[in-house]
């Protein structure tokens, strides 16, 4: 899974070729034949013409998959924009009207989009700012899922048995008691970034020695911690399929530290003005999208290699939100 800050030093020339260049002006029909479930009876969407969008990695894709599904459920017709390079585009084509929806991330939205460099700790809180201070820019926020898409440390179930720990407090503890216990697989980024490993041994006073501290590609460091000689924790994303297909442990944050990538539909508010349904459409829907669902979904994409639009429909058919046929 690939995560969603790169866009942050996107030029104005890069935003220009993106704009052009990246989806926003093409797309294919959404044709499925699928019919009202637990949502959509009524077919409160009939006639409506809708686009769907969403950023490039597994998780946006699966996300944006099961937004078009749900809209043709209700009877709308659907046109299919996702999977847009970098954030700034997706988010561009919902603000401008080229999209009419997508699910963001509040702390990308908090962060990258409203300018802000200090996240709010409580979830909720979070959304509420992101969702008043994006009102002035054309964008509705609906309420968001407990899905939340951030940093974590982690480790394989042999390990987790050996040193017993559940929480980054727990790992702190460990770090003074037996130094050498404490080793790090992290991204480069992780390793110098505030919101990453610096800030997380300062907020839980940890004590890890720099040798201890392995920096290698994200891609990798889920193997290496599976393995679990290389290093104890490892860096994750907290709703990548590979925790589940590799059986790992994510340490709680229980401080709150890292910020809150909490998935909410982000809505072009002259769309919810004409179509106010959504709004009720959604909400069910996004309740149900939890870590590990997005883990179970997103693993089988990236680890059992199934279609992301087939990953949402079977998702959607199972929990009775629409009907297949």
């Amino acid at each position: 899974m690939r995560r969603r800050r790169g866009a942050v030093g996107l030029t104005a020339f890069g935003l220009l070729v993106c704009v052009s260049g990246c989806g926003l002006t093409s797309g294919s029909p959404m044709v499925d034949d699928v019919r009202p479930g637990t949502v959509g009876a009524g077919l409160p969407l009939k006639g409506a013409q809708l686009t769907v969008t969403s950023k490039e990695f597994t998780e946006q894709l699966v996300l944006g998959q099961i937004l078009g599904l749900v809209f043709e459920a209700a009877g709308a017709n659907v046109l299919d924009r996702t999977g847009i390079q970098g954030s700034i585009g997706a988010r561009e084509a919902v603000k401008g009207g080229d999209a009419d929806v997508m699910y963001e991330y509040t702390g990308t939205a908090w962060i990258t989009y409203l300018g802000h460099s200090k996240p709010i700790t409580d979830p909720k809180k979070q959304w509420e700012a992101v969702r008043t201070a994006d009102a002035a820019n054309g964008i509705s926020w609906l309420p968001p899922a407990t899905l939340n898409n951030t940093y974590a440390l982690a480790m394989n179930k042999a390990n987790q048995k050996k040193y017993g720990t559940r929480t980054l407090s727990d790992v702190a503890a460990l770090s003074k008691k037996d130094p050498s216990a404490v080793t790090l697989c992290v991204a480069p980024e992780f390793a110098s970034r505030d919101d990453g490993a610096p800030g997380m041994e300062k907020a839980y006073g940890m004590k890890i020695r720099p040798a201890n501290i392995a920096k290698m590609d994200s891609g990798i460091i889920y193997t290496q911690v599976s393995g679990g000689s290389s290093c104890t924790y490892g860096e994750v994303f907290t709703t990548d399929g590979r925790i589940k297909a590799m059986s790992l442990v994510v340490m709680e944050d229980d401080k709150r530290f890292f910020p809150n990538y909490n998935a909410a539909p982000e809505v072009n508010t002259e769309t919810l003005r004409k179509y106010p349904a959504i709004t009720g459409l959604l909400a069910p829907v996004t309740a149900k999208l939890s870590n590990e669902v997005a883990r179970e979904l997103n693993a089988k994409v990236d680890v059992d290699g199934e279609d992301p639009h087939a990953v949402a429909k079977e998702w959607l058919v199972t929990e009775g939100f629409i009907k297949d046929g």
